[in-house]
């Protein structure tokens, strides 16, 4: 623990153990599946579908172009692959912004725990 999180502890041992469990930190896993919960859990679901039919039509796409014997039919798959596995990637790295704005405002009701325990 820091030295932060050692004084929000001091700061609310005896007063509200729920406000403190609530915004302790989370590791990178635990914030990942919290994505899942809450308002916009359903958008995290919906991407998460999307990009895996995205990456399964692309590992088909693949597949397809190294058993290709004619270059235009290679060029069509490995093009229509490489887009999809690009997608599927941008798909996925659009929830990270998500996730650095939860730790973010986790941080924030933290500091506001602490200046309200020193009042």
């Amino acid at each position: 623990m820091t030295k932060l999180d050692e004084l929000i502890h001091e700061a609310l041992e005896d007063q509200d153990k729920a406000a403190l469990a609530e915004t302790k930190e989370l590791g990178y896993f635990a914030l990942g599946l919290s994505q899942f919960s809450g308002k916009l859990g359903w958008v995290t679901w919906v991407i998460l579908v999307v990009q895996g039919a995205m990456f399964l039509c692309g590992v088909y796409c693949a597949t397809q172009f190294y058993g290709a014997t004619e270059v235009l039919g290679a060029v069509k798959w490995g093009i229509t692959g490489a887009v999809l596995m690009i997608v599927a990637t941008s798909l996925k790295m659009s929830l990270m912004p998500q996730m650095q704005a939860d730790r973010v405002i986790r941080e924030l009701k933290r500091l506001e725990l602490l200046l309200l325990s020193r009042n």
